[in-house]
Order: structure tokens, then C-alpha cells, then sequence
């Protein structure tokens, strides 16, 4: 069993209580990576990678909302905590 399979079978077993973590977690990520990338200015650049942060948040929290299965959801979260965590690293380089 790979530990992509182990997490995603843990998540499914206790859903409701990883979703609230996920989505404070997500949207606290998902804030500092506005903050870092606001931090540079802005101008077009920043607001494309604002726009791209509250999308995949807002994926990942719709998804949530609206009871979706939860491979997607823990997908959605990966993708989001991904996302933001290479925004906060790339601002804080650059």
C-alpha cells in the first residue's frame, strides 16, 4: 500500500473531521501566499497569482461544501497546499 492509498483511505475513514482541518489549513496557506505575493506589488503578475491562490482555495472549499467524494476533496487539498506553498517560496526568493 503506497502512502498516497494510506492517507487517502485514513481521510475517507474520519472525512468530516480532516474537512475542517483541510479548510483551515488551506485558507491559512492560502492567505500567507496572498500576503507574500502582495508584499512584491501590484501589478498584473501578482494579481494572476492572487487570482490563482483563491481559486484552488476555493476549489478545494467548494468541494467541501458540496459533499464530494473524498479522493476529491484530499486531491483538491494536496493541489491547494501545493499551489500555495510554491507561491510562498518563489515570493519570498524573488
Amino acid at each position: 500500500m503506497t502512502f498516497y492509498a494510506k492517507i487517502n483511505a485514513d481521510f475517507s475513514e474520519n472525512y468530516i473531521g480532516y474537512s475542517a482541518l483541510a479548510i483551515i489549513a488551506s485558507t491559512c496557506l492560502g492567505s500567507i501566499a496572498i500576503m507574500t505575493t502582495l508584499l512584491g506589488g501590484n501589478g498584473f503578475i501578482q494579481m494572476l497569482l492572487v487570482f490563482l491562490t483563491v481559486s484552488v482555495c476555493s476549489a478545494h472549499n467548494a468541494a467541501i461544501l458540496t459533499v464530494q467524494k473524498p479522493k476529491l476533496v484530499l486531491d483538491l487539498l494536496i493541489v491547494s497546499l501545493l499551489v500555495n506553498s510554491l507561491l510562498i517560496i518563489g515570493n519570498s526568493l524573488f
